[in-house]
């Protein structure tokens, strides 16, 4: 650790904590130096084994140049891999059964469902073994023992009342497809989080005397099962509940389901007080009393003003049509922007409108897939409910998807490009100097008041926090406004 380091009270607070003994949790807000805390208590447990547990080997690579040699760094899946059936691990690299030969195989064939804007629509078996592999894996991702008709995930599109009868009538297959999966004399591919199933169902222990738990307000249930059995060790959980954005995939807010006492991380190294306030006006809608603070020593503004163009670094976008739409603006206004996200994905709207403008299914990309012609696309995308597919509907009816394959190829690499376009969701955990926010967001009016769900306020907290010396606000001031003003 660098010598210019220096703890602050709340840093010190954490190591008294864990010097106490028992398990511990640690609410970071963003930016609010979580990773030099840890690698400050592991200095204070030299002594001890330590397992540092992170979501990604990017994560674990960079932990283990800077933690003391008393801690290993790894991933959960890593820990699973090695302790599993080699048997059964050797399969992950197998080529996988497309959804419509597993449909096949296990009998599935077309339904007819209402959907919620009152059209009948196919459910083709394609789409049905999408939906037991995507079960599948949210099981593998929660604590049950067994698979349950929640954990198949239905198109948003489709009636609640058709959606839990399909999530039913797939449930046999679901677990069909797990005693497959699981079966060591199995020929079939798995995916890594069959694995850690497997191994959180055989009740391990991590040989390690204290457990530093990164990022855990993303935790799957299955991690928090196998933590809960680690009683011979002592767990020190940290993350911002505030950001955890990855309900989609069954990510759990483990923040409020662990039971240890809890220390804070409120000053936040990232930006100055301006920045900070927006987001404790934020985290105020969401309940939280302590504000986050920034650093007086750090200039940031905020721009409201949509008049005001200032240069950027960054745009930050909920949804990946929306930061196609940015792209297109920014490459006809003659700039050299990147984008997170591959050109295949790109390519995969283009395709599929393609595909209904021809009057047949799309099965990919999975927005298109319960459509039937392209009429339907731009009906849904004119609805309440369907408005994040607008932007792509536009760039298709006014460019054709032709456009769209030449801005695929049209990408600027991020380390020679003007700015980078990322869904929040990708930028998570990232920084830059500038950064405006498109307004893509679900607000919504309740009783004539204007609102978010709690996912929503969660991704705009995660999308204003990027940001350290610029924030451009200006497409959202009208909304943060009433949005505000209404909860006072």
């Amino acid at each position: 650790m660098p010598h210019s380091f220096k703890p602050t009270p709340e840093q010190h607070a954490v190591v008294d904590a864990v010097l106490g003994g028992g398990d511990l949790k640690i609410k970071a807000y963003a930016g609010a130096g979580k990773t030099s805390t840890l690698r400050l208590v592991a200095d204070h447990l030299a002594g001890k084994r330590g397992s540092y547990l992170a979501f990604n080997k990017e994560i674990a690579q960079h932990a283990r140049r800077g933690f003391p040699p008393n801690v290993s760094a790894r991933t959960v899946h890593s820990l699973a891999y090695a302790s599993v059936a080699p048997a059964l691990t050797a399969r992950v690299n197998l080529p996988s059964e497309p959804p419509h030969e597993l449909a096949a195989r296990y009998g599935l064939g077309p339904v007819e469902v209402p959907t919620i804007i009152g059209k009948t629509v196919e459910v083709t078996p394609f789409e049905l073994g999408r939906m037991v592999v995507d079960g599948l894996g949210r099981f593998c991702r929660s604590p049950q023992m067994r698979p349950e008709a929640s954990h198949i995930p239905v198109d948003e599109k489709v009636d609640d009342k058709a959606a839990d009868w399909l999530r039913e009538s797939l449930l046999s297959c679901v677990v069909r497809l797990w005693n497959e999966s699981t079966d060591l004399r199995g020929r079939s591919a798995i995916a890594p989080d069959v694995y850690l199933k497997v191994w959180a169902q055989t009740e391990p222990r991590i040989e390690a005397d204290f457990i530093l738990f990164d990022e855990a307000q993303d935790s799957d249930g299955v991690m928090l099962s196998v933590l809960g059995l680690q009683r011979h060790a002592q767990i020190i959980y940290v993350g911002d509940p505030y950001q955890q954005i990855y309900e989609w995939r069954g990510a759990v807010n483990a923040m409020a389901q662990i039971e240890a006492p809890e220390c804070s991380l409120t000053e936040s190294f990232r930006f100055g007080p301006t920045i900070a306030a927006l987001a404790s006006r934020i985290l105020s809608l969401l309940g939280e009393r302590t504000p986050i603070r920034g650093q007086n020593g750090i200039g940031s503004i905020m721009v409201e003003d949509p008049s005001v163009s200032p240069p950027v670094d960054a745009i930050l976008c909920r949804k990946n049509v929306t930061a196609i739409w940015h792209l297109a603006a920014g490459v006809e206004a003659g700039h050299k922007p990147a984008i997170r996200m591959s050109p295949t994905e790109i390519t995969a709207f283009a395709d599929g409108a393609d595909q209904l403008l021809a009057g047949k299914r799309a099965f990919r990309p999975a927005a298109f897939s319960l459509f039937e012609t392209w009429k339907d696309a731009q009906s849904f995308a004119k609805s309440a409910v369907g408005r994040d597919l607008e932007p792509i509907v536009r760039i298709v009816d006014e460019y054709g998807t032709g456009y769209l394959r030449e801005l695929a190829r049209r990408v600027t690499p991020e380390t020679s490009a003007d700015y980078v376009i990322s869904t929040v969701h990708r930028a998570k955990g990232l920084q830059w100097k500038r950064v405006k926010v498109a307004n893509d967001f679900r607000f919504k009016t309740v009783d004539g008041r204007l609102t978010l769900d709690e996912d929503e306020m969660r991704l705009l907290y995660v999308a204003v926090t990027r940001a350290q010396h610029v924030l451009d606000i200006s497409e959202l001031r009208e909304e943060l406004l009433r949005l505000f003003n209404l909860r006072r």
